[in-house]
């Protein structure tokens, strides 16, 4: 495993002391979850095959509903319940998408993810299109594992009104398009089968199959961040870099840990003139870890590995104003400031 950066484990830290509250794991569940599909059967057949359109919220959130479902009798040979199932982490994060108006149409050009037609995703959001390759990928991979219970022809997703070409819509064209990811997602799933399999093993697979998918699908829709705020743009970005380092840390993406860990995310979209620790409608809490996102992102540019690559030391390449900030907000909210 990477070498985490003593940054990151302040990251990590933020969040762990947040996680104290959840109880009821029903008041965890993402938008819409028990209005969306839960079954195959939900979505309308046509020709043998389950038709699903992935570009109206609910039909991408019901994908999710029954991935975690039918998963979830694998994660009780391991785990005591479902709530501890690490897929969870897929339909928290296009929860906060949508709850947060990341899936709408970022220029307005239409109604797509506004009032007049608050299901829709919008195929010109940076966020929908990434959630997509997180949706699809995964999803259709534990079908082409055999573990959803349908042939890996039976299930076709409709296309987005532009840029198709762009888009995998079944097995065959993701196996085809995707071949190395693909291949990720089908290694966790065919370990998740494994009775020898243990948490951590799982979460290694997962956050391999994650990665690769960000890594790859970023590059194909990095022009989408062009339509937002200069700061929306730089949190689409500095999210990326910290994915990196919680899949290094294989952060566990159950119910609980997840929905506590998005709580420390932006509750709106950005525009010019937010900076953090300074944004007056977010928390204390969503400042700090705004600013550490922010900080995290800068300091991975600047590479700078000790002699015998024990440690990784970036921070100082941070100006000493925002160190000092950060310090003091993370002494704040999260406790005692480690040495670095």
């Amino acid at each position: 495993m990477a070498f985490l950066l003593p940054w990151t484990c302040v990251l990590l830290g933020c969040f762990s002391v947040s996680l104290a509250g959840a109880s009821n794991f029903s008041d965890l569940y993402p938008p819409l979850w028990k209005k969306s599909a839960s079954q195959f059967s939900d979505y309308r057949v046509k020709n043998g095959k389950y038709i699903i359109d992935p570009w109206v919220y609910p039909e991408r959130m019901g994908m999710y509903k029954i991935l975690v479902n039918k998963t979830a009798s694998y994660f009780e040979n391991i785990l005591l319940d479902n709530e501890q199932n690490i897929l969870w982490g897929l339909p928290l994060q296009n929860g906060w998408q949508y709850k947060t108006g990341r899936l709408a149409d970022p220029r307005r050009r239409t109604d797509c993810g506004y009032d007049s037609d608050p299901l829709c995703v919008s195929v010109d959001s940076w966020w929908a299109d990434m959630n997509y390759f997180l949706c699809a990928l995964p999803f259709l991979a534990a079908v082409d594992s055999g573990i959803m219970g349908i042939s890996s022809d039976q299930v076709m997703l409709l296309p987005p009104p532009k840029d198709q070409t762009k888009f995998c819509r079944n097995v065959s064209s993701c196996r085809s398009s995707f071949p190395e990811i693909m291949s990720k997602w089908n290694a966790f799933y065919q370990h998740l089968q494994y009775p020898s399999s243990t948490f951590e093993d799982l979460l290694k697979y997962l956050w391999a199959a994650h990665v690769a998918t960000i890594d790859t699908v970023g590059k194909i829709f990095e022009d989408r961040l062009e339509y937002y705020s200069k700061a929306e743009a730089n949190f689409g970005r500095n999210w990326c870099v910290a994915v990196d380092y919680l899949a290094a840390s294989l952060f566990p993406t159950t119910l609980v840990r997840t929905h506590e860990f998005q709580e420390g995310l932006p509750p709106r979209m950005l525009v010019n003139g937010d900076r953090a620790p300074f944004i007056s409608d977010f928390t204390e809490f969503q400042n700090t870890v705004l600013l550490l996102l922010s900080f995290l992102s800068q300091v991975d540019n600047f590479p700078a590995l000790k002699a015998n690559g024990a440690c990784i030391n970036k921070t100082q390449k941070a100006t000493a104003n925002e160190e000092t900030v950060l310090r003091r907000l993370v002494q704040t909210h999260c406790g005692k400031f480690p040495r670095i």
